[in-house]
């Protein structure tokens, strides 16, 4: 149930959208975005930020990954073109990336 305020905020100024997933693709519903009376606060449209690309880049596995059917060390470029000082795909982006993490700690 939760923060009953909160909740019904978030209804008012938001709208459940098909939403981009980097290393995944496009899954319906699982976004938020503003709702048009709230367009003149959205910073994308303000600061004029272009979509991001929810495709990985060529030889990412990222989002076989994140799914659970391949591990890091399946991917060709972990550990050598891909790191956690230059990152590829998504997964080694963040320290709690699976592949960044894979990377520091191994199995």
């Amino acid at each position: 149930e939760g923060n009953k305020k909160a909740v019904e905020t978030m209804y008012e100024v938001f709208e459940v959208t098909d939403s981009q997933w980097r290393g995944i693709g496009t899954i319906p519903k699982s976004g938020l975005a503003l709702k048009d009376k709230y367009s003149s606060t959205d910073a994308r449209k303000f600061f004029d930020i272009p979509e991001m690309s929810a495709e990985e880049p060529a030889g990412c596995i990222c989002g076989e990954i994140l799914q659970g059917l391949k591990l890091p060390p399946q991917c060709k470029l972990f550990g050598k073109r891909c790191t956690p000082e230059d990152p590829v795909g998504p997964c080694m982006v963040s320290s709690e990336g699976s592949c960044a993490a894979f990377y520091k700690y191994g199995k």
